[in-house]
């Protein structure tokens, strides 16, 4: 038996402009956590010893979601059928035991938190520890990217790089990572508006936008990558207050590209009531989640009128 987890992610600043080649900045969430653990199936006696020369039966268990399967009985396209084939392809298993995948995950689906991409990690480490096989980091990011594209339609990269480094990273696509780290412990509240929100629509339906009026778009991009380096910059020096503003300027950019929402807004508008220094959304949006920078000694208070204001759940993440 094998077990791996990988930590959820939140984007701090940049979403959807990273698409087209500006930066972001993207930490992991450590209070929660996607899990993956492979072992050999007891039903067949010979898998124990490994003397089972023919193709075993791979189940995926993913009691989270309902899923109790044979892996070729799922379509390829499955997202958790895809990180399995494309685990083994890379590890060149052509003919593995038969095995049962258990996959748990505390990561909220579709809501900004990465959990596609949690998922896709965990399995792809606790299949190659299971064959006893190494892939680096690189390795482990470039095949959960592949997953991703099942996920997200045309994904930055940025959950499965942040996720797979466990590393607060500042990404551009295409070009090699760089991690950051704060000048002084910041403090920030998550916020889940308990809106179900596939990244794959937001994405797509701001490619529209860009497909129709690409000079404004790319406009509204230029403007979130200035902010994004800003952000950097504050974050280096552990300036929080200016940190806040930026966070602010970075949701009304996102509003000009519609993929705010009434529950976002009023929960970010929530937060600054509540004495937050500034608050987003972060990931795709249309739902999901939320952020907000608080003093530490603050944020149970921000949590509180967070959950006043609907919040489905609040968590408290330090970026150091």
């Amino acid at each position: 038996m094998n077990t791996s987890s990988a930590p959820g992610k939140i984007i701090l600043f940049g979403e959807h402009a990273v698409v087209y080649g500006r930066p972001a900045l993207a930490v992991p969430v450590t209070q929660v956590q996607a899990e993956a653990v492979v072992s050999k199936t007891d039903s067949v006696a010979n898998s124990r010893t490994g003397t089972d020369s023919g193709r075993g039966e791979i189940w995926i268990d993913a009691p989270d979601i309902g899923l109790h399967d044979k892996l070729s009985r799922l379509t390829p396209n499955h997202p958790l059928a895809a990180v399995v084939s494309v685990a083994l392809a890379a590890l060149e298993i052509k003919s593995p035991p038969p095995l049962t995948v258990q996959i748990h995950s505390t990561i909220p689906v579709a809501s900004g938190l990465g959990s596609g991409a949690a998922v896709s990690v965990a399995v792809i480490r606790a299949l190659s520890a299971f064959f006893s096989r190494t892939l680096s980091d690189d390795h482990v990011s470039a095949l959960a990217f592949e997953v991703e594209r099942l996920h997200h339609g045309t994904p930055s990269g940025i959950d499965n790089t942040v996720i797979t480094y466990g590393k607060p990273v500042y990404f551009v696509k295409d070009q090699p990572i760089e991690i950051f780290h704060a000048g002084s412990p910041l403090t920030f509240v998550i916020a889940d508006t308990g809106i179900s929100a596939p990244t794959k629509e937001s994405v797509g339906d701001v490619r529209k936008l860009w497909e129709e009026d690409k000079t404004r778009l790319e406009s509204i991009f230029d403007s979130i990558g200035k902010v994004v380096n800003l952000a950097r910059e504050n974050i280096e020096k552990g300036e929080t207050a200016g940190l806040g503003a930026l966070m602010d300027q970075n949701h009304t950019l996102l509003q000009d590209l519609t993929v705010s929402s009434p529950e976002l807004n009023r929960l970010v508008e929530a937060a600054r009531r509540s004495g937050a220094l500034g608050a987003k959304l972060s990931g795709g949006g249309r739902g999901g989640n939320m952020i907000a920078l608080v003093q530490k000694e603050n944020a149970p208070a921000v949590a509180k009128a967070l959950k006043s204001a609907g919040a489905r759940r609040t968590i408290v993440t330090t970026v150091q």
